[in-house]
């Protein structure tokens, strides 16, 4: 007797567990109705149209998603319009102060190692000469890092002054980063919740 009293609590728990999920399978597809109102007005609602309404049709949703970046609308507009570009190589100081400057304000840029042959190239095709840093925001140019110069242009390109807040704990690995090319590498902004305090 006991066996089947315990057959029967495993099969009532199992049945209680089968509700749960299916209710919450339930819960991230949801039933919204589309119906023309008696006015002739197109209604999507989530209760059962009204016995005067017309053209009623029953339609299953999945969950909402938003599509989000890290970068602010107005980075990304800046990104769309005035897209940077760093050549650079290894300069010491100079380079990585020009590199920090741009990491520091959260603007997605692209790096051309100018020690190489085809970011040379790329360089003396953009300037007639090899000064590295040079920073390239849209089709505008400067070379020899120059704060203030920079910052003005990031600046009249509308790259804000500041990264985007940071919204995820601080700590969270970044993802790793694809394979870029030897000369060439896209950088983006820390992702949100990397900038330290």
């Amino acid at each position: 007797m006991t066996i089947a009293i315990a057959r029967k609590r495993s099969a009532g728990a199992l049945v209680l567990l089968i509700l749960i999920a299916s209710g919450l399978a339930v819960a991230q597809t949801q039933q919204v109705y589309r119906y023309v109102d008696p006015e002739g007005r197109v209604v999507y609602s989530d209760k059962p149209p009204p016995a005067n309404a017309r053209d009623a049709q029953a339609k299953r949703i999945g969950k909402n998603t938003i599509e989000t970046s890290n970068l602010s609308f107005s980075a990304v507009l800046a990104q769309e319009r005035y897209p940077v570009t760093l050549y650079t190589f290894g300069c010491g100081t100079v380079c990585d102060t020009a590199s920090a400057l741009l990491n520091k304000r959260g603007v997605p840029h692209t790096v051309v190692d100018v020690g190489q042959s085809d970011g040379a190239d790329k360089l003396k095709r953009l300037t007639g000469g090899l000064d590295a840093p040079a920073l390239q925001v849209g089709d505008q140019y400067t070379t020899g890092y120059n704060e203030t110069r920079w910052q003005s242009m990031l600046t009249d390109a509308g790259y804000p002054k500041t990264p985007a807040p940071r919204t995820s704990p601080i700590g969270k690995a970044p993802a790793p980063a694809p394979e870029a090319s030897a000369a060439t590498q896209t950088v983006s902004p820390p992702a949100k919740g990397s900038y330290p305090h």
